[in-house]
């Protein structure tokens, strides 16, 4: 004898991880923990060079608290827009972010750090372009995909304009040099053709091709070759090509499990180099031990599983391309990023998304996460959810701000007490006035009716019962 099947739950009572705005929720939390706790974190990775070179330890750390007071409101109109905008934004993000990238590689025009040319320098602010072009990448072949559905059962329509387009950005970024960027590039691409539907054999020849041009790139440049080394085995030359990698390592391993205290950092003092930028996991796991950089962990698996999410249960072909293109990207950087940092991938030089600092690396991931709450807000059900909740706390106050319409007269009541001048009936007779008022003719005869009542005088009727 089967178990009776078990009753479902009633509204309202749904677990949570089948709520309709569970994704919604999800990324909204989990990107803003990831900007908050970054903040605080470039805050204490950052006060001893910042003090050194301004005299004041919170002069990088008010750049990035600009970044993000202009960010959370772009995550916000992010979230507001509808669908259509996405599609027709990403050609010319798409056309602005080559042209950019081919700026950066202009003598006089690109600004170089630590032997790569990376960014545009506009005055107070440094544009990085390769960030917005991870976004412009996303979108476009997500839209390029969705207008060609009946197309992409023959190759060519699957790789063209696709992969040259793709080879095009990919060439500019790694002219400047910026390995981990390029990684993150093809991460979005492969995504997009995994989505769709790519067949095995011409995706395993892609795959093939990237990592074939991953270590054609390596070994042509020394400095590369000296980071796969030094990764393979840090240790062996730990004061010069090892030395970033070791000192990630000592920093992790001094945290323990819960860290030397927020602020308490010793490899800050100019011993971990990019402690705010590409290292900022190790400082994390020295003040924060093992507990902080698991929440980290938790927190990019949380904004991983609802972006996956978002793409499986949304019926729209774009969003569903959209969504698993940009958590490809902000997952496979994070864990680029992370496996450097523990030893795992060789160092990339590429920064923890929402975390790291830098303002061209966080506006563009905002927009990305913005657009997951976007398609979030479009799952089924969620429109419902959020027509039950009610306006916001935000739009109730501004409701009590809101100027108030003309107002009607209203017709002075009764006072109290006082009766009322109208002739009443007994209980159960209708009142003959009532009683005359149907059809005005029966069988051809009239019939008439009722005079009108009126006022004769305080207190008289005048108007008596027709005879």
């Amino acid at each position: 004898m089967t178990a009776p099947p078990e009753p479902a739950p009633p509204p309202g009572r749904l677990p949570l991880l089948q709520r309709p705005l569970t994704s919604y929720y999800l990324v909204l939390g989990s990107a803003v923990m990831l900007v908050a706790l970054g903040l605080v974190m470039v805050l204490s990775a950052s006060s001893v060079q910042s003090y050194s070179q301004s005299g004041s330890s919170f002069t990088i750390v008010q750049k990035q608290a600009m970044w993000v007071a202009a960010g959370l409101p772009v995550l916000w109109v992010a979230s507001r827009l509808p669908v259509t905008v996405y599609r027709w934004i990403g050609y010319p993000l798409m056309v602005v972010a080559v042209v950019l990238l081919g700026l950066v590689l202009w003598p006089g025009v690109g600004h170089n750090v630590s032997g790569a040319t990376r960014w545009i320098d506009l005055g107070p602010v440094r544009v990085q372009p390769s960030e917005p072009a991870k976004l412009a990448l996303a979108l476009w072949g997500a839209d390029l995909f969705t207008r060609k559905a009946r197309l992409l059962g023959q190759w060519r329509h699957l790789l063209v304009p696709l992969v040259p387009v793709t080879l095009l950005v990919v060439a500019l970024v790694m002219r400047e040099p910026d390995l981990g960027t390029t990684l993150v590039l093809l991460m979005v691409v492969l995504s997009l053709l995994w989505v769709v539907g790519a067949p095995a054999r011409l995706f395993g020849a892609i795959s093939g091709g990237v990592v074939a041009m991953a270590v054609t790139m390596i070994a042509m440049e020394p400095y590369r070759m000296a980071r796969i080394t030094g990764f393979l085995d840090p240790f062996a030359d730990p004061h010069k090509s090892g030395y970033q990698a070791v000192q990630g390592l000592y920093a992790l391993a001094s945290g323990g499990w819960f860290g030397v205290g927020l602020g308490a950092s010793r490899q800050k003092w100019d011993y971990l180099p990019n402690q705010y930028t590409d290292y900022i996991f190790a400082i994390i796991g020295e003040e924060l031990g093992l507990v902080g950089t698991l929440v980290v962990l938790l927190l990019f698996a949380a904004l991983g599983y609802a972006g996956l999410r978002i793409a499986r249960r949304t019926t729209d072909p774009f969003r569903r391309l959209a969504a698993a293109a940009v958590t490809a990207w902000l997952l496979g950087q994070a864990l680029v990023n992370i496996g450097a940092v523990v030893g795992l991938l060789p160092i990339t030089g590429i920064p923890l998304p929402m975390v790291s600092f830098g303002g061209s690396a966080l506006l563009p991931t905002l927009v990305a996460v913005g657009m997951l709450m976007s398609f979030a807000r479009a799952e089924p059900g969620a429109a419902a959810s959020l027509a039950a909740r009610g306006p916001g706390r935000a739009r109730r106050l501004v409701g009590w701000l809101r100027p108030v319409g003309p107002v009607r007269p209203v017709a002075p009541s009764r006072p109290a007490g006082r009766p009322s001048r109208r002739p009443t009936s007994p209980p159960g007779v209708r009142p003959v006035a009532a009683a005359a008022r149907p059809a005005a003719r029966v069988a051809g005869r009239a019939v008439p009716r009722p005079a009108a009542r009126t006022r004769a005088g305080s207190g008289s009727v005048a108007g008596r019962r027709h005879r």
